[in-house]
């Protein structure tokens, strides 16, 4: 006898069932079918910012958490003080939990907490030694004798979450529980238009007046009205911050000259105004204005990309994966020379990719993370694979077939041809691949801009 999934299928057009029975893998799509109606959605997740109702409370619990969550960061960076000045070695998250596992202060939070409080930490000392532009090594989470409230992150397990009444029961450690049963029930308002459903992780954040809290849940988008059926593939750079190419169409240059001109000028501030206690208060203001800048600048970025992806009629876009950037294949440290480790820590080429993908899904556009293996060597014309063709910044010549042609946009083809073959055509010595269009941010206008088109060499 035929269950109900077999007789659904026997019923449909021939075309339809080619579509439900190849294997779907691409871009963590998946299919529903109504009828002979064949919708695809996406898998994705959006943060909601969530206020505390019944703040009063519950906010004596929330500061324990808090400053449990310094102390513990505290101890975790006394261990790799030790570890570092007895052999040089910074530990990482692994080798702290598990080092620390036992210690008093470990049990004041739950512990998917805790854990989070150590990755945090080995990821901060991490970047910092990646870095390499002077900057002191993350500190001590203490004011005098004062700890500051930590952000905690409560993960699946220590939430329960009650949609019909609004609130989260959140899990505290064994040490903050006056009985087995003992929790901080918190209860919260969203904004009229979202649905709080499939928490996966809740962060209680102190924003200097009161805690509030930021729900992390698994959402599902529909993506059947995307603009058209091309590809893009984007290229991220340092000199360059971004390259995309576009499936029958130009190519486009987004340097990031304001980024560096702004870290530059707040770094040189932040210097000199470095105290033996730590920033002062004028260097926290520059290190706040500088992420600021730098948070306008990516969401701008990425919301151009998109709104130019929907005039293009894109409807996928590959992007390099750079998430193991920092590691070499031994999942060491990857060492990138002085000038090379400062730039790429500031670099926040993850970020920027998680924000063009939440922007990208809202016009039916899926964004998918490729391997960028070889694509900068790679000639995208002949498809000659040499590290030589690559005879200067900005410049590949292809000693196969010929072709001068701008680098980054080179490797953008590349990324792009990892999820569709379709070649670049036409004279590419000439044409956009050897001279793209380059767009700046302008700083009055909040907007990016097409400058105008020089000759000169790509």
């Amino acid at each position: 006898m035929q269950d109900e999934s077999d007789t659904l299928t026997a019923n449909l057009p021939t075309t339809l069932l080619f579509d439900i029975q190849r294997p779907v893998v691409d871009f963590n799509t998946y299919f529903l079918i109504t009828g002979y109606v064949l919708q695809k959605m996406l898998e994705t997740t959006r943060t909601y910012v969530a206020r505390i109702t019944n703040h009063s409370q519950v906010r004596e619990d929330l500061d324990q958490c808090g400053f449990a969550a310094s102390k513990l960061w505290n101890i975790g960076r006394y261990y790799i003080q030790q570890r570092w000045d007895e052999d040089g070695e910074i530990p990482d998250e692994a080798e702290l939990k598990s080092e620390l596992k036992d210690h008093e202060r470990y049990s004041d939070l739950h512990s998917q907490s805790s854990q989070r409080v150590l990755e945090e930490l080995a990821e901060a000392f991490i970047g910092w030694y990646n870095s390499d532009d002077g900057n002191n090594p993350p500190g001590y989470r203490k004011r005098g004798d004062d700890h500051p409230r930590s952000t905690v992150t409560w993960k699946k397990k220590g939430i329960k979450h009650d949609e019909k009444h609004g609130q989260l029961r959140l899990s505290k450690g064994f040490n903050l529980k006056e009985s087995r049963s003992d929790f901080i029930l918190v209860e919260y308002e969203t904004r009229p238009d979202v649905e709080v459903e499939n928490i996966q992780q809740v962060r209680g954040v102190w924003n200097g007046d009161r805690w509030e809290l930021h729900l992390v849940c698994k959402k599902e988008i529909s993506v059947e009205d995307a603009p058209g059926d091309k590809t893009a593939g984007i290229d991220l750079g340092i000199s360059n911050y971004l390259t995309i190419d576009y499936e029958d169409g130009a190519s486009e240059l987004y340097p990031g000259n304001v980024l560096k001109q702004d870290k530059h000028y707040f770094t040189h501030e932040e210097y000199q105004t470095e105290g033996e206690n730590g920033p002062s208060r004028r260097a926290q203001k520059a290190r706040q204005k500088l992420s600021r800048r730098k948070d306008h600048f990516l969401h701008t970025l990425s919301k151009h990309i998109v709104e130019r992806c929907v005039e293009e009629g894109v409807e996928k876009i590959a992007v390099g994966d750079l998430s193991d950037i920092r590691k070499d294949e031994t999942g060491e440290s990857r060492n990138w020379g002085a000038s090379g480790n400062k730039k790429l820590h500031g670099w926040e080429f993850d970020r920027f990719t998680t924000l063009l993908e939440y922007k990208a899904e809202e016009h039916g556009i899926l964004v998918d993370r490729v391997d960028e293996e070889n694509t900068s060597k790679t000639c995208s014309c002949c498809g000659q694979i040499r590290d030589s063709n690559r005879v200067e910044r900005g410049l590949y010549v292809c000693e196969s077939c010929e072709t001068t042609m701008n680098a980054d946009v080179n490797g953008a083809v590349n990324i792009r041809r990892k999820i569709t073959q379709s070649p670049p055509t036409g004279d590419m010595s000439n044409g956009w691949l050897a001279q793209p269009e380059v767009f700046l941010f302008d700083r009055e206008s909040g907007r990016f801009t097409p400058r105008e088109q020089g000759n000169c060499k790509p």
